[in-house]
Formats: C-alpha cells, sequence, structure tokens
C-alpha cells in the first residue's frame, strides 16, 4: 500500500499540484500584461475622442468660417450702396456749384433740387455675430459615455482529483499514428462525421442521407433529412439527437426518436458549422447573406445568448464569406473555428476574447497556404485541424503551438473530424468518401 501510495503520489496527485502551482503563476506573470492591455485600450479610446473632438472642433471652425464670408458680404454690399450715393451727391455739389458761379440763365431755370431724393437715407445695416454656446460638461455622464470598466470578478473552481485523468493527462503522441480502420459510408462528397460515444459515428455528405456505422464499418441507420439538398453539417447531442444544418433555408433541425423538428431558423444569416458544448448549448457558425460578414452564436435551446464577431479592436474574427467554418469546443471551453478562407486556426476564450490564431507551419506548407477544413480537440486539450490541399491533420496544444502533423496515413482530401472518448481520431476523406479511424496516442 505504501509503494503504491508513493507511485499515485509522485506520478499523478503532486504534478496535478505542480500544474496548479504553475497556473496560478502564469496568472502572476500575466497580470501586468494583461492589466496594462487593459490601460492601453483606455488610452486608444482617449484618442479616438480626441481624433473626434478635434474633428468636431474643425467643423465648428469651418462653419464660422463660412458665416464669416456671409457677414462681410452683407456689409459689403452696402457699403458699396453708401459710396455709390455719396458719389452721386458730390457730383451734385460740384454742379451746383459751377451754377452758380455761371452768368448763363438757362442753367437756373432748368435746375432741379436733389435735396429730397437725398434725404431718404438709406436703412442702417446692423449685423449681429454668431455665439458660441458651450454646453456645460457633466462629469458623471462623461465617465459612463467613455466606457465601462467591469468590477474584479473572482470565481474559485473545485479542483476535482480523478485518477483516471490523472492518467490520461500524460498520454503523449505516437511518432508513427496508425490507421486503425477504414469505414467506406457510400457517401458522395463526405463532408461530416461525429460521434457521442465509442461504439458508433454519425456522417453526411452531399447526398440527403445521414448515415450511423459502428467501428466496424457496419451500416446501423440511415436518416433522411427534410427538404434540402444535403446537411451542411451535423452533431449529437448528450441524449443521442441528431442535428443538422439546412443552409438552403437557413434552418437547423433536430432528429429524436425519428421525429424531425426546427430548433433555430434565422433571416438574412446562414447557417453553416454546429458543435455542441460540454454544458449543452449549441454553437454555430452563420454567414450574413451578402458574404460580407461571419460570426458565432451561442444557442440555449433555440434561444441566442451569445455573439462572437469581432477582436478587442473592433476588428472582424473570421472572414465575411460562405466558406465553410468547422467549430469546436476546448475542454477548457476555448471556442475554436478552422476558417478555411482565411487560412487560420482562430480560438477565442468562453467570452469571446481572441486567445490566439494560427496560419499553419512553414514545413507542411512549402506548396500550397494551409487549407484547415475540418476541427476537432481531445481529452488532452490538443486541438487537431485537417488540412485538406496538403492533405494531412495538424496537431496543436491549448496554446496554439505546433506539435506534430498526421501525414504518414494516407489521407486524401481530408475535411471533417471527430475524436471519441478513447482520443481515436476519425477522419472523413471528401471525395473518397472513407472515414478513416486513426490511433495517434500512446496507450
Amino acid at each position: 500500500e505504501i509503494i503504491k501510495d508513493t507511485k499515485e503520489l509522485e506520478n499523478h496527485i503532486s504534478p496535478t499540484y505542480e500544474d496548479i502551482a504553475r497556473d496560478l503563476e502564469n496568472q502572476f506573470a500575466n497580470l501586468d500584461g494583461g492589466y496594462e492591455k487593459i490601460t492601453t485600450t483606455i488610452s486608444k479610446q482617449g484618442e479616438q475622442w480626441h481624433r473626434e473632438i478635434d474633428i468636431v472642433i474643425n467643423k465648428m471652425k469651418t462653419e464660422i468660417s463660412e458665416i464669416k464670408g456671409k457677414h462681410r458680404y452683407i456689409l459689403q454690399k452696402h457699403l458699396d450702396e453708401i459710396k455709390q450715393i455719396q458719389s452721386l451727391v458730390k457730383e451734385t455739389v460740384q454742379a451746383i456749384g459751377k451754377i452758380e458761379k455761371s452768368a448763363e440763365v438757362s442753367l437756373t431755370i432748368e435746375y432741379s433740387s436733389k435735396i429730397k431724393e437725398f434725404s431718404k437715407l438709406p436703412p442702417k445695416v446692423k449685423v449681429t455675430l454668431p455665439t458660441f454656446i458651450p454646453k456645460p460638461i457633466d462629469s458623471e455622464k462623461l465617465y459612463s459615455l467613455f466606457g465601462q470598466i467591469t468590477p474584479l470578478s473572482t470565481a474559485t473552481e473545485e479542483n476535482v482529483y480523478s485518477l483516471i485523468q490523472s492518467k490520461t493527462s500524460v498520454r503523449e503522441l505516437l511518432n508513427e499514428p496508425e490507421v486503425a480502420a477504414t469505414i467506406q459510408t457510400g457517401h458522395e462528397k463526405l463532408r461530416s462525421v461525429t460521434c457521442l460515444n465509442d461504439d458508433k459515428i454519425w456522417t453526411s455528405g452531399e447526398t440527403n442521407d445521414i448515415k450511423c456505422f459502428d467501428t466496424r464499418g457496419s451500416l446501423l441507420q440511415t436518416i433522411k433529412t427534410k427538404s434540402c439538398k444535403f446537411p451542411v453539417d451535423i452533431a449529437v447531442d448528450s441524449a443521442g439527437d441528431i442535428l443538422y444544418v439546412n443552409g438552403a433555408t437557413g434552418t437547423v433541425y433536430k432528429v429524436k426518436n425519428g421525429q424531425m423538428t426546427e430548433m433555430i431558423r434565422l433571416q438574412e444569416w446562414t447557417p453553416s458549422q454546429l458543435c455542441i458544448t460540454s454544458t449543452g448549448d449549441l454553437l454555430v457558425t452563420l454567414h450574413s447573406d451578402d458574404e460580407t460578414q461571419s460570426k458565432v452564436v451561442r444557442y440555449s435551446g433555440s434561444t441566442e445568448t451569445q455573439t462572437i464577431q469581432f477582436d478587442g479592436e473592433g476588428k472582424p474574427l473570421y472572414s465575411g464569406n460562405d466558406y465553410t467554418k468547422y467549430i469546436t469546443e476546448n475542454r477548457n471551453d476555448d471556442i475554436c473555428v478552422a476558417d478555411s478562407k482565411a487560412c487560420a486556426v482562430v480560438v477565442v476564450n468562453q467570452d469571446g476574447k481572441l486567445r490566439w490564431k494560427y496560419t499553419g507551419h512553414p514545413s507542411v506548407t512549402k506548396n500550397k497556404p494551409f487549407d484547415p477544413c475540418g476541427i476537432t480537440t481531445d481529452s488532452q486539450n490538443r486541438i487537431l485541424t485537417a488540412d485538406n490541399d496538403n492533405h494531412c491533420i495538424y496537431i496543436l496544444d491549448q496554446n496554439g503551438q505546433f506539435l506534430r502533423c498526421i501525414d504518414n496515413c494516407d489521407l486524401k482530401d481530408p475535411s471533417g473530424l471527430c475524436v471519441d472518448n478513447n482520443d481515436n481520431l476519425f477522419v472523413c476523406e471528401y471525395k473518397k468518401g472513407n472515414v478513416k479511424k486513426i490511433n495517434y496516442l500512446k496507450l
């Protein structure tokens, strides 16, 4: 018993505490950087406000300049009129003077007085200057308009030590992954594979059939989809019910006990890929019908509870088109998206904050760019993504570091992926219509 406990303490319990301590040390190490990012964001907001205020000031100055021009024009017009009358008065005085000194009677007889004409004085023009009325500054309102700082949130998560978890947490990668089985699905252009347990997998391709197979390749069940050419993606929830996407109508259906019900119907947005989270929520990738925007939406049942679309600087996280964006959730609740058009894997935390992006490894992408067309995660928090054009599977750690590439299993056009409870990897071969079961971890 002592020997057994010693091994357990040394091999599992002690490393677990080391992981906990390392996590806290990492939080300490990232503390200054995290707060620096917040203050930088505040400063950027301040700079943006200054720019906007400068724009307003310059706009008002331009407006004042235009008013000044109008003011000048009005005064000049009236001044010109007065000077013209003055000139006429001066000419009249000179003419009268000549008459006075002249001996010609006819000039006196023809004389006509202009006193009455000149006595009608023009109206006096007075143009009032515009005024600027500054609005009082409400400091409290200004503070709330500028932004909001969320309060410090402290949460503790119960650390449950599990012997099974501790043993699975040290599973290492095989030097040479191997194909354990090849399942011929009969699908035309196989797109998706998903599983709930170790006994069976569900598959879909570019036909209206969703097929269920056991791991030996025997067909167990076929579901005909409702009013669509083919399901864009499928998922299976914790109850074993099937969810699938009808892209033509923007609808997500659930199949329960053979009965199909409409879960979600969208307008102006088209659903693409699905993922059932550990809490039973549904994550869906969507693109706008005009193909300018993409986003990830979380649903609880049929209710939208979260939208993930932009990073901290307001820039889009995902490419804005109808290219397939596969999605999965990691064991640490990170949301991972394989964005084929952007040639990137994009990972955000459960709050939708960008953690990292991965854009391929130079040793693999020598001839063709990184083309992530499927994504899944395993019990080690590793992320696996299929590179369709380079015919391989990338394995990344939870922080986006490249670990290994599965390129020795004669894969052809890999697309959809899933991992079962024993970390067996299932890979769709798009054109062949086969699912390959691959062992990539040491027992």
